[in-house]
């Protein structure tokens, strides 16, 4: 009788709703994955604080942009997390070069995946190509009259979900949330989600996270232990500006308008965005870093915030990156951290010849 209700009740457990994370592993250090001020493509560099880091290549690019910005040549607001399974590493990067076009538009996305952190394979979506990029497009109601004219799909990031459903009934998948403008179809940027394949090959067709009325970019989110609920970090351009946070028991809808009285709120006047969460090893308390662009030179800072995500306090400078922008941050293994580290000995090697 106990095997059986023993097998009862994991058979529930299977079928009851898990939430959705990023998988989060590595008690050695921190990877800082970000675009470069210096140009637009990807950099790393780590650190065993969380504070003080150390450029990998010198703050040069980890690949060549060009081989996976297939549209622009830029590879901007890089972000990066693990597979659900703990094998590999995947990054998404919005497909921009304003050297290039010389305005701040753009039209598509790059989904990249790697086994190694140094070797990467991507496919990239021309969003003007319109349904024919996604795989649900024989059933999916388009947002779109007219594709060709998208103007922007910015700052795209992943979000595991094992709880998602594909048409031929297999679970899991990786969220991908982003912002995008139709000028002619809609007056300001607006938060959008499709959702990737374990491949991370296929894209569904975008549906709107929520519209508050005003422009939106640059979300983050964190699914939070210390009160069950998913927490969003924002750019809000409407109304009072600044990085904002929202909350929703569900990733993918009934998002709350923003708390009004608790943001990042130390630069005064300043633009700020590219705001990005993560927790050091053992602390149950978050770190928040984001980019105050409007200096000369820029600040990139780091904060810190309760387990809740709330009461922002102590803000620093990023200490020891060159040029850093808005990226993502991912701890790290011990084993991780030394295969970087002999990488950068070995393109710096390269690099001095």
């Amino acid at each position: 009788m106990k095997k059986k209700l023993s097998t009862i009740m994991m058979l529930l457990a299977s079928l009851l709703p898990m939430n959705a994370q990023n998988l989060q592993k590595g008690d050695y250090g921190y990877l800082y994955c970000h675009m470069s001020d210096k140009g637009e493509y990807t950099a790393f560099a780590v650190s065993r604080d969380g504070y003080n880091y150390q450029d990998i290549n010198e703050g040069k690019a980890i690949f060549n942009p060009k081989e996976h910005a297939r549209i622009e040549g830029g590879t901007r607001d890089a972000y990066i997390t693990r597979t659900h399974d703990g094998k590999g590493y995947l990054m998404v990067t919005t497909d921009m070069c304003v050297a290039k076009s010389h305005k701040w538009d753009n039209y598509g996305i790059d989904l990249l995946k790697s086994d190694d952190l140094i070797h990467w394979t991507s496919v990239t979506f021309d969003y003007r190509k319109g349904m024919q990029n996604f795989c649900d497009a024989a059933t999916a109601q388009s947002p779109y009259k007219d594709w060709s004219t998208i103007n922007r799909v910015w700052a795209p990031q992943i979000f595991w979900d094992p709880n998602y459903v594909w048409e031929n009934g297999e679970r899991g998948g990786y969220m991908i949330y982003y912002s995008m403008l139709n000028r002619p179809e809609e007056k300001y940027d607006r938060m959008y989600y499709s959702y990737a394949d374990k491949s991370f090959t296929k894209l569904t067709t975008p549906r709107i996270l929520f519209d508050w009325g005003y422009a939106t970019i640059d979300a983050d989110i964190n699914f939070l232990k210390s009160d069950g609920l998913y927490h969003m970090l924002i750019k809000k351009e409407g109304g009072h500006r600044g990085i904002f946070t929202a909350t929703s028991k569900y990733l993918t809808h009934s998002w709350g308008a923003p708390v009004e009285d608790d943001f990042v709120s130390f630069e005064g006047n300043k633009m700020c965005e590219g705001s990005s969460a993560f927790q050091l090893i053992g602390d149950d308390t978050w770190r928040v870093a984001y980019i105050q662009y409007s200096d000369h030179p820029k600040h990139y800072r780091i904060c810190k915030a309760d387990k809740y995500l709330r009461n922002f306090s102590d803000p620093v400078d990023i200490k020891g990156v060159t040029a850093p922008q808005h990226g993502s941050f991912m701890r790290l293994t011990k084993k991780e951290y030394k295969r970087l580290l002999a990488w950068d000995k070995k393109l710096r090697g390269e690099n001095s010849k």
